[in-house]
């Protein structure tokens, strides 16, 4: 009897384990390099598996030859919680501040803290699995303000 309540405890924690990490599964589609070409210049976010529970992206606007905008992302999942952190070069002492994930459909998640001076809100909206739109937005000096990045995967 107690070895059939072992087994039972084990393959429960194995089952829990697997359902913990559902929420960043849910985000593979972001996996890859993207790239937004426009007049202001050149966005790319490259997206990487770390484990798990980890994605991790870097992200570069560079104008000509000039890195305009470099961040860090870290996508984590810790117990039942999706944490999109960014780092961005030059602001917040280069330390990274924290989104919670507040919408995960198939194709989009949503992450916001309402705390951060802007932005509040980010997405990512997949439109094909070639191509999504990554949007900033929030209260930028008491007005609404969003930005929007329409992207395209590098083969």
């Amino acid at each position: 009897m107690t070895l059939i309540i072992i087994l039972l405890a084990v393959v429960s924690c194995k089952d829990s384990d697997a359902n913990e990490k559902e929420k960043i599964k849910a985000a593979n589609w972001l996996l890859g390099n993207w790239e937004s070409k426009s007049v202001e210049g050149n966005l790319t976010e490259t997206w990487k598996k770390v484990n798990d529970s980890t994605f991790q992206a870097k992200s570069y606007f560079i104008k000509e030859k000039d890195t305009l905008h470099f961040e860090s992302i870290t996508l984590q999942q810790k117990g039942e919680e999706l944490t999109y952190s960014a780092a961005i070069q030059g602001q917040n002492n280069d330390k990274p501040v924290a989104f919670k994930l507040t919408t995960a459909t198939e194709k989009q998640i949503i992450f916001e803290n309402l705390k951060h001076d802007y932005p509040q809100k980010i997405s990512y909206t997949q439109i094909t699995p070639d191509s999504l739109v990554a949007k900033i937005s929030g209260i930028q000096q008491g007005k609404p303000s969003s930005e929007q990045f329409s992207m395209n995967k590098i083969k």
